[in-house]
């Protein structure tokens, strides 16, 4: 018999505490033990990224720790990201507008690293925006999708991007 250890996570700002198989791995906490489905299981192997949370302020693979490794951490998923259940983040609503997914599996990561990325530099490149989604594999190729949405999310309020890097018009 396993002994399960207790753990203490923070997740989407509420705090959980559980008795979980030390080799629970935190995908499958987050999944199977909260219900957090939005974060995807991939390639489970760190490669893919369809398994990014935000720990600790760090995009972090989720299929790659276990849970107990995450024991006192604030974590974030891609239903964290959300303003409320029934209001999407700019960044959400600019990937929708923008069509920064298409079949939708890569998409939480996606959004979970360009978040990440958001929290750090709230006025990206696009090469900055390119390097954070970069350990994430989209298999149906919509890499400028997806930059197009972060950089239309950040646009500053009042200005529409014309196309040229850094040329904004007053509308």
């Amino acid at each position: 018999m396993i002994n399960k250890q207790s753990i203490q996570i923070t997740v989407n700002g509420y705090l959980h505490q559980r008795d979980v198989e030390p080799r629970t791995t935190l995908v499958d906490f987050l999944r199977d033990d909260l219900a957090l489905t939005g974060t995807h299981v991939g390639c489970e192997h760190g490669v893919c990224g369809a398994c990014s949370v935000i720990l600790d302020g760090h995009p972090v693979r989720s299929c790659c720790m276990f849970a107990v490794q995450a024991n006192g951490s604030q974590v974030t998923t891609v239903e964290g990201l959300a303003t409320s259940r029934t209001e999407m983040s700019a960044l959400q609503d600019a990937f929708c507008e923008k069509h920064g997914l298409q079949c939708g599996y890569c998409t939480p990561g996606m959004l979970v690293a360009c978040s990440a990325l958001l929290a750090e530099h709230p006025q990206p490149t696009k090469e900055q925006v390119r390097e954070a989604i970069s350990g994430n594999l989209c298999r149906c190729t919509g890499y400028q999708q997806i930059v197009d949405a972060v950089m239309h999310a950040t646009r500053p309020l009042g200005l529409t991007h014309t196309g040229g890097e850094g040329v904004n018009h007053v509308k």
